[in-house]
């Protein structure tokens, strides 16, 4: 069995577990050097958290871990298509690598499809199902929260 193939094993492990607990069937696993280093599951469920899907939870513990939001050479391996978040935070991350076992297809049937999200997001502000508005709003006494941060990032360092 190929690596990728043993980690999206443990992915859909995680999964399984996940669902007799009363979850939803998505577990994730990060792996460094070849080498499981966190995983997760999605505890919505648990936490009614909806951004608590198992690709996040698993970011969340590979970047405690290694003590930094950067998973530059991190693979994560997925049970379930990741979600527009899951991938936006693993891209964020600097994640080099997402493996899936199950497609948006697969899980469509179940209600289990972002398909639809990924859709939405595709089209222009003005036609997503969500309002989104850029509404230029400053504090008088600090005008620039972007040049506020960038000179105390040069004091830091």
């Amino acid at each position: 069995m190929s690596d990728a193939n043993r980690f999206l094993c443990e992915a859909i492990e995680l999964a399984h577990a996940n669902i007799a607990r009363g979850g939803r069937p998505f577990g994730a696993v990060v792996v460094k050097n070849g080498e499981v280093i966190a995983s997760g599951v999605n505890e919505i469920h648990s936490t009614n958290d909806p951004t608590a899907h198992a690709e996040l939870t698993a970011i969340r513990a590979a970047s405690g871990k290694l003590g930094s939001p950067n998973l530059e050479g991190c693979a994560v391996y997925a049970s379930g298509h990741p979600c527009p978040m899951c991938m936006a935070a693993m891209r964020m991350a600097s994640v080099g690598e997402v493996a899936y076992a199950y497609s948006n297809e697969d899980g469509a049937p179940y209600g289990l499809s972002t398909a639809a999200v990924y859709a939405d997001l595709a089209k222009p502000f003005a036609e997503q199902r969500m309002t989104i508005r850029y509404q230029p709003v400053r504090l008088e006494p600090h005008p620039d929260i972007y040049a506020d941060w960038k000179r105390n990032q040069d004091k830091q360092g």
